[in-house]
């Protein structure tokens, strides 16, 4: 299979394996095996970028290797797009950790209060009616209403 690109076609792609990249090594560093997957494909497309016109785009490593130049790495664009996917992905894992928190500990009550008696809905419904009111919760306040307990003792 053969594909051209147009110059900004090239760009585009550049900044979605960029982006690729960051979110596969963005925690854990480059030496994990999701990113050893990767590396040899990025590697081969950021070698295209001079060929593409895009050669502003990458930059040698001491090692040989290549990387995103700041003029992408540092795009007000690609910085933005990561600041959403952290803020997006810091609240969804807060409001499902915080319904599955709660959902246990009601599951827990619930078996102390009455042994022997079946839990009324199904934990997804559950889940769903927490989650649904963490999110009305965040919107309307954000982080205000948030109280930390070290140890039980705030």
């Amino acid at each position: 299979m053969k594909a051209s690109f147009t110059p900004k076609e090239y760009r585009q792609l550049l900044e979605l394996v960029h982006l690729g990249m960051w979110a596969v090594t963005g925690y854990q560093g480059e030496d994990t095996a999701p990113a050893k997957r990767y590396f040899d494909f990025d590697q081969k497309l950021m070698q295209l970028a001079t060929e593409m016109g895009c050669a502003d785009l990458v930059e040698e490593r001491d090692d040989g290797t290549l990387q995103p130049s700041p003029k992408l790495a540092e795009d007000d664009r690609i910085k933005e797009l990561q600041l959403e996917f952290q803020n997006d992905a810091f609240w969804h894992e807060l409001v499902q950790r915080l319904a599955d928190r709660d959902h246990a500990g009601a599951a827990a009550k619930r078996t102390l209060d009455t042994p022997g008696v079946e839990p009324a809905p199904s934990t997804e419904e559950q889940l769903k009616k927490l989650e649904e009111r963490y999110w009305a919760e965040f919107e309307k306040n954000d982080l205000a209403n948030v109280v930390v307990l070290r140890g039980g003792k705030g």
